[in-house]
C-alpha cells in the first residue's frame, strides 16, 4: 500500500497524521495491556501481586519542591555586624540610614 504523499493536500495530510497517530495509541494500549497481563502472570506464579513488586502508584498531583537553603548575608550594619542582610527583599532601615549618611553599598558589603 504506498501513499503519495507529495499530491495530497494539507487537509489529508493531517487527516492522515491522526489517523496515524490513533492507530500507534491504540498499538500502544494493547502493548501496555499484553505486558500487565504477563507481569500478573509471572507475579501469580511467585505468589505476589504486581503493586507489591512496583510498589504503590504514586498520586497524582503537583511535585514537591527542593526546600531551599538561606541565602548568604552580603551586607552588614557598621554599627552592628550581628545585623545583615541578603540583597534581596526590602532593606532594612540600617541599610537606608548608612546610605543616606554616605555609605556605599559596597562600603557595607561582607
Amino acid at each position: 500500500m504506498a501513499i503519495d504523499l507529495k499530491s495530497m493536500s494539507k487537509k489529508e495530510l493531517e487527516k492522515l497524521a491522526r489517523d496515524v497517530q490513533k492507530a500507534l495509541d491504540r498499538l500502544h494500549a494493547q502493548d501496555v495491556k499484553k505486558v500487565r497481563q504477563e507481569m500478573e502472570k509471572l507475579a501469580a506464579s511467585h505468589g505476589v501481586s504486581v503493586e507489591e513488586v512496583l510498589g504503590a502508584p504514586a498520586k497524582p498531583g503537583k511535585a514537591t519542591k527542593a526546600a531551599k537553603s538561606p541565602s548568604k548575608p552580603k551586607y552588614a550594619n557598621p554599627a552592628d555586624p550581628s545585623q545583615t542582610w541578603t540583597g534581596k527583599g526590602r532593606k532594612p532601615d540600617w541599610f537606608h540610614a548608612a546610605i543616606k549618611s554616605g555609605a556605599t553599598a559596597e562600603s557595607l558589603a561582607i
